[in-house]
């Protein structure tokens, strides 16, 4: 890349015919060289805005190659992503644009982001929303994805959906005690509950989801798919609607 680029300069600063028509800055000679050397330095400090307009345009293609190759790997695993037989669907299920989630319950910024989630299905009625859980951040995190999971496989997908609430908003040690006394609050099984949680159906799902990330280069939370594209971090309501906007124009 500083080959290219330097070539690039020369042809810029119109360096002679022989130098910017090189093939390889090798084939210069040590005088040549330095006269280069002295010249791309001389331009630069005159024209310092120059590398930050090139870093600017090396960053908007890197951005827009990124986009491509996330665009691609949706496309590649979009059956695993959107219809993969047991991670919760909420919003509207018919919606014509879906947004998956995968978030961890210890995350603050997933947190964040569900109060923006809740305002944008509340405005935006043919939204279908996947949640998918994906723990990340230690041993609480995956017991609570574990807790969450097992009550769904239990008790189906309204009491998962209060069980998520539940452990969205928890923020001390999730024990069994603890879960417990969620699961008995929401008058749940508990015992049922805490029994499924290390069970291999539970361990099965969330070790799909993490490969599934993985293959999607999903490191962080929360991370969305939504429509065709990945996007990752939180993201406020409003530039989630503009996203969603933009999928349907281009459908």
């Amino acid at each position: 890349m500083i080959r290219h680029f330097a070539l690039c300069l020369a042809a810029i600063l119109g360096l002679t015919t022989a130098t910017a028509q090189a093939a390889d800055l090798d084939d210069l000679t040590e005088a040549e060289r330095e006269a280069f050397r002295a010249e791309v330095r001389a331009y630069l400090l005159d024209n310092p805005e120059v590398i930050f307009e090139a870093v600017e345009i090396y960053e908007q293609r890197q951005a827009a190659q990124e986009a491509a190759d996330d665009i691609a790997l949706v496309a590649a695993y979009a059956d695993e992503i959107f219809n993969d037989g047991y991670s919760w669907v909420g919003g509207n299920p018919e919606g014509d644009v879906t947004l998956v989630e995968f978030l961890d319950y210890r995350c603050g910024f997933c947190r964040r982001a569900v109060p923006e989630l809740d305002k944008l299905l509340a405005s935006d009625g043919n939204i279908r929303l996947i949640v998918k859980e994906f723990p990340i951040l230690g041993e609480a995190s995956v017991i609570s994805s574990r807790f969450a999971v097992a009550t769904r496989q239990v008790a189906g997908d309204e009491a998962y959906k209060q069980v998520h609430d539940a452990l969205i908003a928890f923020s001390g040690e999730p024990t069994d005690v603890a879960l417990g006394r969620i699961a008995e609050g929401l008058d749940l099984d508990a015992e049922a509950i805490l029994a499924q949680m290390d069970s291999d159906e539970v361990s099965a799902e969330l070790r799909a989801t993490r490969d599934l990330a993985q293959r999607l280069n999903i490191s962080g939370t929360p991370t969305f798919v939504l429509g065709d594209s990945l996007l990752r971090g939180f993201l406020p309501a409003d530039r989630m609607a503009a996203i969603v906007a933009e999928q349907r124009a281009a459908n």
